[in-house]
């Protein structure tokens, strides 16, 4: 225990000296986020998997708090503090649904989101360290397509604080909130509460509104797996002049600056070593590389690869579209609710036709 926390003073205050105080926050923000979701059993992909299986509404309940939240917190912040901090506001089109769509499936097939495919990796979950390197190359993909995306359908930008103000947007929001949760009420059978799960919602609530006040934005995990990647090609000689997303002054500059300057790339870090911390700390005699057949590697990667792709063109996956988008009362962040939840009982329904069965067999 001591080591380890003289190892992460040093780190945080190396990166302090170095890069900067609000870089350091960053990574231990990351980190505060990856060991409480670890250690707490918060995520996105699971619950959905639990709701939809077996009827278990707890995960989604808690998801809901934790959005709601952020929300009554964020988007007062965010109003009244113009031009300092932003909202993750993103146009809906038919691309950005299907998109959603496609990365819900995905992400039921290896059992983890953009968050989930992180803390899984940190916390020496094999497949899903086969998993990430994929996930960052299809991220990057998804950055080429975007502009294809946007001209083959219209894109509109539906925001409510801007069109109800801030006292109608979280009522809105909040309300919407509850109307899921009603919803999800219904269908759950059993208990509807977990303390644990309620415990790692008020966390995690409270990470992202520091988030917000550090970084100036909500907290987020695609646009910096898509970077490492893009930083990797260009030092093997691509020209990101060619790529009309890598033109726009902000991710051009995000190119030649140290990924330790890029909130995005610290917070998605942070994810890693957070779970790793917390991996750790509660260690056990568990398996980590199953017994199975090489296809189910391969499979692995292609959805690996889909998680990049679908969440770049869905404009964000369940941290930066869903929790932050709703959060911050961006009609994008309903959209993909919706569609990501519809692809993940599809994809559902393919892991128990595949991947149970798969494992059965090896075992």
């Amino acid at each position: 225990m001591i080591v380890r926390t003289v190892l992460l003073t040093t780190l945080l205050l190396t990166l302090a000296v170095t890069a900067g105080v609000r870089f350091a926050l960053l990574l231990g923000i990351g980190l505060a986020i990856g060991f409480a979701l670890e250690r707490f059993g918060f995520g996105f992909a699971g619950p959905w998997r639990r709701l939809i299986r077996e009827r278990n509404g707890q995960g989604v309940m808690a998801q809901l708090l934790a959005i709601g939240l952020t929300a009554l917190a964020i988007q007062p912040l965010i109003a009244y503090a113009p031009g300092s901090m932003l909202g993750a506001i993103a146009p809906i089109s038919v691309s950005m649904v299907l998109a959603a769509f496609v990365f819900g499936l995905a992400m039921q097939l290896i059992l983890g989101c953009g968050s989930g495919t992180l803390v899984n990796a940190g916390s020496g979950n094999v497949l899903a360290i086969v998993a990430l390197p994929f996930f960052c190359i299809g991220s990057f993909i998804g950055t080429l397509w975007v502009p294809a995306a946007i001209e083959w359908t219209p894109h509109a930008v539906v925001s409510l604080p801007q069109s109800l103000g801030v006292p109608g947007s979280v009522f809105t929001t909040l309300g919407g909130l509850l109307l899921i949760g009603w919803g999800v009420s219904r269908f759950t059978d059993g208990p509807l509460w977990n303390k644990k799960l309620i415990t790692a919602a008020v966390i995690l609530a409270g990470l992202a509104v520091v988030h917000v006040l550090v970084a100036g934005q909500p907290w987020g995990v695609v646009y910096g797996l898509g970077l490492w990647v893009a930083k990797g090609a260009v030092s093997l000689g691509w020209d990101p002049s060619t790529a009309a997303f890598w033109t726009h002054p902000i991710n051009a500059s995000a190119l030649t600056e140290s990924i330790l300057t890029d909130t995005t790339s610290l917070t998605s870090m942070g994810l890693l070593g957070g779970a790793a911390m917390a991996a750790w700390a509660g260690s056990r005699d568990v398996p980590l590389w199953p017994e199975l057949k090489p296809w189910i590697f391969l499979m692995v990667i292609v959805a690996g690869l889909l998680l990049g792709i679908s969440s770049r063109l869905a404009f964000g996956c369940n941290v930066g579209a869903l929790f932050s988008g709703i959060a911050s009362g961006s009609g994008h962040g309903w959209a993909w609710m919706l569609a990501g939840f519809l692809g993940s009982v599809l994809g559902v329904r393919l892991r128990d036709w595949l991947w149970i069965r798969a494992v059965r067999e090896a075992g």
